[in-house]
């Protein structure tokens, strides 16, 4: 009950905080004040500005009080072309989506609207239309849908900090079998998003989560 009570005054004062009605450097309220506002024990105060303290909102000096701190500023998650050099890079970029696009995947399937499905079709009619010169774009714009369809915005936005990068870095690294112009690569691929593709439209999430992976994990292994 404590704990409870204590992430109800957690959740009020960082609503205060991130709305800046608490500044940075202000003094929170004392003990008896926010007992009385919250109508709790000194306790539960007590464990609500441990909870503070800990993600970094406030901090606590003896003998004058919790005060509250900057806020840190938002940074943009990016993974810069620049930064991965080596082949080990570019297998972990490959384990990386593995471990992201596959719940991306699942998650379409269940939250597939229509405007999804008409968005997710017209990408892999477009991979599957791309030449040599329009493949990397159209391959990224169809992972893109996907994760889209996910709703989750973190998934888009991830996706989209990586971009295109993401889909040329590993060919760069793949032997002439496997190049763009390889006709029997390029239908495997072609093959591998349609089963991606077909998954997340018949709402099937187990299975959109397993083509997925099957998919990134031939690139994985065609790179080793």
């Amino acid at each position: 009950m404590t704990t409870t009570l204590a992430g109800r005054v957690v959740a009020g004062i960082k609503e205060r905080i991130l709305a800046g009605d608490l500044a940075p450097g202000e003094q929170l309220p004392s003990e008896n004040t926010l007992i009385a506002e919250y109508g709790v024990s000194r306790t539960v105060i007590r464990e609500a500005v441990t909870r503070l303290r800990a993600e970094g909102l406030v901090e606590t000096f003896q003998g004058r009080g919790s005060f509250v701190l900057a806020l840190p500023e938002p940074t943009s998650f990016r993974v810069e072309a620049s930064t991965v050099r080596s082949h080990r890079d570019v297998l972990d970029v490959v384990d990386f989506r593995l471990g992201i696009e596959c719940e991306a995947a699942s998650l379409a399937a269940g939250r597939l609207t229509d405007a999804m499905a008409a968005d997710l079709r017209a990408a892999m009619a477009a991979f599957a239309a791309a030449g040599p010169e329009e493949a990397v774009e159209a391959d990224f714009a169809f992972h893109r849908a996907v994760a889209a369809a996910s709703g989750n915005r973190f998934y888009l936005d991830l996706l989209e900090s990586l971009g295109p990068m993401m889909i040329m870095l590993p060919r760069t690294r793949l032997g002439d079998a496997y190049s763009l112009t390889d006709a029997t690569h390029v239908e495997r691929v072609r093959h591998e998003h349609e089963s991606v593709a077909a998954a997340v439209l018949a709402g099937d999430a187990e299975t959109a989560r397993a083509a997925m992976r099957v998919h990134l994990a031939g690139t994985r292994r065609r790179l080793s």
